[in-house]
C-alpha cells in the first residue's frame, strides 16, 4: 500500500510518501512563499528522487482542514486534481487529527493548536492507545480559555496525566497557556510541533486500510468557520440593514 501525502493547511508545505508502514520521503518547508508556488515542484522533486510512478499510488491522503483558508484550498486542488487525472481516491485527514499523530505513541494526552487569531484556536485533544489514535475531543474553532478549561476537567478528572501542546498557536498563545493550565504539560519539540507531511500520509494510511475514502470529486476542504472576508461583509451587510431600518 503507498499513500502521497500532502499538507498545506498551516504554514508548511509538505509531501510525503508512504508505504506499508515505511516513509520513503518528506518534503516540508516552512517558508514565506505561497504554497502555489512551493507545493507542486515539492512534489515533482519526491517524484524524481523515488523515480515514483503515480499510476503506483493507492491514494492521496490531504490535510482537510481546518487550518488556513487559502492553504487548505491549494492543498485540496492539488489533491482533488492528481485524484482525478489518476483515478485515485482521496482519504481525508483532518488536521488536527494530522498534527496530533506527530507524536503517536506517547502517553498522555495531545492538544495541537493552530492559532486563528482573534484569540481563537482549531484545535482538539487526543490520546493514543498504543499506536491507534482516540479523539477526547473533536476539533473544533474555540477561544483559548475554552481549550484550557477543557484540559483542566481532564486533569481533574485523572489527576497527574500529562498534556503534550503543539502547533502554531502555542507559540502565540504561550503565556496565557502557562498561566491557565493547571495539569502537567510539556511543549512538543520543534522536530513535531508544526503540520508534517509524513504524518499525514501514516494516517491516511491507517484511514485508507479502514475503508474512509471519498471520491476526488467529491473531496472538499472542512474550514469549521467562514473566512476573515465572509464575517467582514456579512458584517458590513448587517450595519447597512441597521441603517436601513
Amino acid at each position: 500500500m503507498k499513500i502521497l501525502g500532502i499538507d498545506s493547511s498551516g504554514l508548511v508545505a509538505g509531501i510525503a510518501v508512504v508505504e506499508d508502514e515505511i516513509l520513503l520521503a518528506e518534503y516540508n518547508i516552512n517558508y514565506k512563499k505561497t504554497h502555489s508556488q512551493t507545493l507542486l515542484p515539492m512534489l515533482d522533486e519526491v517524484r524524481s528522487m523515488l523515480e515514483l510512478d503515480l499510476d503506483s499510488i493507492d491514494a492521496i491522503a490531504v490535510a482537510s482542514g481546518p487550518g488556513s483558508f487559502t492553504g487548505l484550498r491549494i492543498g485540496s486542488a492539488t489533491a482533488k486534481g492528481l485524484g482525478l487525472a489518476l483515478d485515485k481516491p482521496i482519504v481525508e485527514v483532518p488536521t488536527l487529527e494530522g498534527l496530533a499523530y506527530n507524536l503517536c505513541g506517547v502517553e498522555g494526552w495531545v492538544c495541537p493548536l493552530i492559532d486563528a487569531r482573534r484569540n481563537q484556536v482549531y484545535s482538539g485533544i487526543y490520546e493514543f492507545d498504543q499506536n491507534e489514535l482516540r479523539i477526547v475531543e473533536a476539533q473544533c474553532a474555540a477561544d483559548v480559555s475554552y481549550m484550557i478549561e477543557k484540559i483542566n476537567e481532564l486533569g481533574d478528572n485523572e489527576p497527574g496525566r500529562r498534556v503534550i501542546l503543539l502547533g502554531d498557536g502555542v507559540p502565540v498563545y504561550r503565556e496565557q497557556l502557562q498561566k491557565g493550565i493547571r495539569i502537567p504539560y510539556l511543549f512538543a519539540s520543534p522536530a513535531n510541533s508544526r503540520q508534517r507531511a509524513a504524518s499525514v500520509a501514516a494516517l491516511g494510511a491507517v484511514y485508507y486500510a479502514a475503508g474512509r475514502t471519498v471520491t476526488a470529486a467529491a473531496h472538499k476542504p472542512e474550514y469549521l468557520r467562514k473566512s476573515q472576508a465572509e464575517r467582514e461583509r456579512e458584517e458590513q451587510a448587517d450595519e447597512g440593514g441597521n441603517g436601513s431600518d
